[in-house]
Formats: C-alpha cells, sequence, structure tokens
C-alpha cells in the first residue's frame, strides 16, 4: 500500500491501493501500445483506396487529422464529465471506444469505413488528460511532475512495443495490428470495471455541468484567459503543431524516401519509446534536482530543435542514419518536456478543476494536431520530405522566448515555478 497526503482529501492523509496505481499505470501502458502499434501500417491500409500516388501521404494525415477534430471537440466535454461524474466510468467508457474504433478501421472495405473507425476513437479519445486526472488526484502537487514522468516511462515502454510488434504483425495482414490494439484495450476495460476504483471523492465533485464548459471553444477561450497557463499553452501549441506533423507524416516519408517497410518502420517509432524510458529512469530524477520544471521543457525543446534538424538533413542527402541520430535526439527532447509541462499544469489548480484543465489542455493539443498534419501533408507534397522537419525547426524556436519569458529570467533556484 502506498500513502500520500491529497489534496483531494483536503490534506487529510489518503491510502492509495495498488489497484489504483496498477490500472493507471497499465491504462497508459496500453495506450501507448494500443496507439503506436497500427503506426507502421496506415500507409498499406489507405494504399488500396488510392488512386494517384500522390494524394496518399494527404490522405494518411487526414486520417490523423480526423482524429484530431474529433478529440478537440469532445475532449472538455469527457474532462467535465470526470469532474462530475468520477474518472472510473469516463475512462471505461474512452477504452471501450478505443477498441470499437480499432476494430472498425481495421475491417475497413472503404476508406470512408477508414475515417469512420478514426472518427469513433477520436470521440472517446481523451483517455489521457482522464488518466492524468486520476493520478492527480491522489498524488500530491509536489510529487505530481515525478509521477508524471513514471507514467511517460510506461507509455514509452508501450510505445517500444508496440510499434515494433505492429510491423512484425503485419506479416500476417496490414489489419491484424489492428484487431490486436482491440482486443488488448478490451482486456484493460474488463480488468478497470472489475479492479478500478474510484479516485475522486465525491465532496470534491463538480456540482453541475453547464453548456460552457462542454464547448471547446468556449473552454479554450477560458483557459487561454488564465494568466497563469497562457504562455504555457502557447509555447506548448507551437511544439504540437510540428510534432502532429511527423508522428502522421513519418511512415510515408520512411516509405518515399528510403522504401521501408512495416517492420522497419515500428523499429523507428519504437525510438521514442526507448528514450522515454530511457529519460524517466536515469535523466529525469537529475533534471529535477537541479532544474525547475520550466528550464527542463526548454531543454527539451532545443532537444527537438536538433532532432527535426537531422531528420531534414536525412531527407536532403538520402542517408537514414542522419534520421536514426535525429529520432534519438527528437525523442529525448519529448520525453522530458512532456512530464514538465503536465507537471507545471496540474500544479497551476485545485483538486476539483484538474479534469477540466488537463482536457482543456487536451483540447489545444488536438488542434495543434488537427493543424500540424494537415499543413505538414501539403508542404510534404508541395516543398518537399524535409519541409515538415523544417517547420519543427521554426516553430519551437518560436516557442522557446515564449515559454523562457514567463520564467523571470529563468532563474533555476525558482523549483517547479512557472511565472
Amino acid at each position: 500500500m502506498f500513502k500520500f497526503r491529497s489534496q483531494n482529501e483536503q490534506n487529510t492523509e489518503q491510502t492509495v491501493d495498488k489497484k489504483a496505481l496498477i490500472f493507471g499505470l497499465m491504462s497508459v501502458f496500453l495506450c501507448g501500445i494500443g496507439f503506436s502499434i497500427i503506426a507502421p501500417v496506415v500507409p498499406f491500409l489507405v494504399q488500396p483506396y488510392i488512386n494517384n500516388p500522390g494524394d496518399q501521404a494527404i490522405v494518411v494525415t487526414l486520417l490523423t487529422s480526423v482524429y484530431a477534430v474529433c478529440v478537440f471537440l469532445a475532449a472538455p466535454g469527457l474532462g467535465a464529465l470526470s469532474d462530475r461524474y468520477g474518472r472510473r466510468p469516463l475512462l471505461l467508457v474512452c477504452l471501450l471506444g478505443s477498441a470499437i474504433g480499432y476494430l472498425v478501421f481495421g475491417i475497413g472495405g472503404a476508406l470512408w469505413v477508414l475515417f469512420a473507425g478514426r472518427i469513433i476513437e477520436g470521440i472517446t479519445g481523451g483517455s489521457i488528460s482522464t488518466i492524468f486526472a486520476y493520478f492527480a488526484d491522489i498524488i500530491p502537487p509536489e510529487q505530481r511532475t515525478k509521477y508524471f514522468g513514471w507514467m511517460s516511462a510506461v507509455v514509452g515502454a508501450g510505445t517500444v512495443i508496440g510499434p515494433t510488434l505492429g510491423g512484425l504483425l503485419a506479416k500476417f495482414g496490414y489489419s491484424v495490428p489492428l484487431y490486436f490494439g482491440a482486443i488488448i484495450t478490451l482486456l484493460n476495460v474488463a480488468y478497470g470495471f472489475f479492479f478500478m476504483p474510484e479516485s475522486l471523492a465525491k465532496n470534491n465533485r463538480l456540482k453541475e455541468i453547464t453548456f460552457v464548459r462542454l464547448n471547446p471553444f468556449t473552454q479554450l477561450v477560458n483557459i487561454l484567459s488564465i494568466k497563469s497557463l497562457k504562455r504555457l499553452l502557447v509555447s506548448a501549441f507551437l511544439l504540437w503543431i510540428p510534432n502532429g506533423s511527423l508522428q502522421a507524416v513519418f511512415s510515408q516519408f520512411t516509405m518515399d524516401t528510403f522504401s521501408w517497410k512495416p517492420a522497419l518502420i515500428g523499429l523507428m517509432f519504437s525510438i521514442i519509446g526507448v528514450q522515454d524510458i530511457i529519460s524517466q529512469g536515469f535523466i529525469m530524477p537529475k533534471l529535477l534536482l537541479k532544474f525547475n520544471d520550466a528550464r527542463i521543457a526548454i531543454l527539451g525543446m532545443v532537444s527537438e530543435i536538433i532532432g527535426y534538424s537531422l531528420i531534414a538533413a536525412s531527407a536532403l542527402f538520402s542517408f537514414y542514419p542522419l534520421l536514426i541520430a535525429g529520432m534519438f535526439i527528437f525523442g529525448f527532447g519529448d520525453s522530458i518536456f512532456g512530464p514538465s509541462f503536465n507537471g507545471m499544469l496540474s500544479k497551476s489548480v485545485d483538486s476539483h478543476e484538474q479534469g477540466r484543465i488537463l482536457g482543456g489542455s487536451q483540447s489545444i493539443q488536438a488542434l495543434a494536431r488537427i493543424i500540424g498534419p494537415i499543413i505538414g501533408g501539403q508542404i510534404y507534397v508541395s516543398l518537399g520530405h524535409a519541409a515538415p522537419a523544417f517547420m519543427g525547426m521554426i516553430l519551437i524556436a518560436a516557442a522557446i522566448p515564449v515559454l523562457y519569458k514567463g520564467t523571470e529570467g529563468g532563474d533555476p533556484s525558482r523549483n517547479n515555478s512557472f511565472f
């Protein structure tokens, strides 16, 4: 048994049993597997329905954008519902929706069916933000960045296994990874139904849900109007745009540039997961002893710029070792930015607002992942294979001063402070 003093019980001692921790960590692990297992095969599933090969990259990125549109529209409502009715029922519904989405996408048969699968999964795509809210309920503020780091490492383990497994399963058919993703997600739903405890106490729940809290556009305006969050969210938005583009176009990029097959593409996706494990297990604890969250986030952003530059060079010179090096450095930056960002975010609000703020953050991330793949797909086709990586270098370079300006000179002695 683990004991923490949590805001959820208004600073009274709360016992968090192992089942709560196991379910939360298992959920993020399976989310990592389920989402990444399909990444190596998406272009191959799209290929039979495309007559013009030049349109394939556009369709692949649009599938990512459609998913993000649905997350953007649904995330505030899912966050508000979890604040009102608790984390448990919302998590179970979200996971069930993901399983159905994988199944529909795997069945395919027409291009519109592929889009339908992504829409179903996207509408219930708020599981990650709800899981973060679940952990925020049971972990005291001063330890959240550390635990969010652990979650990131567990997601990393899933994303190591997922793409590699997806690439190997694709040898039995391009739809097989989708079916496998559906099965493991349903298993997690079953575990949660029987063993998952509720984390949000009834006296800390939202009393009523208004239409304003369900409207993603109103939520965006409200969240961005919070002074303590504005710079953080704007800088993250600029980072998420090219990240969404890279994620959407990567499989197509490796197919077109290096003629790679699903198994090798899956191994490349696994690099990001390896970086999460290494960073959270060995690097992040040391960084937290020396720097505040904002400084760690900036270090991650600089690393991503370097990674993008090497990815661009790999396209320009058709030299895949540069891509591998770039993915390692990009993965390191991504692995330390996420926990520091979520740590700053969760510390900015009280326990009854965790679902709203983290759901609103997911909406902003989804908005970036709508814009990023669309722009990335267009410039990939019109300006060349290196163009999305160049976009990443430019936008993150613009994001760093936005974040840094809010650190009051970046004083590293101000641990866990943003403004």
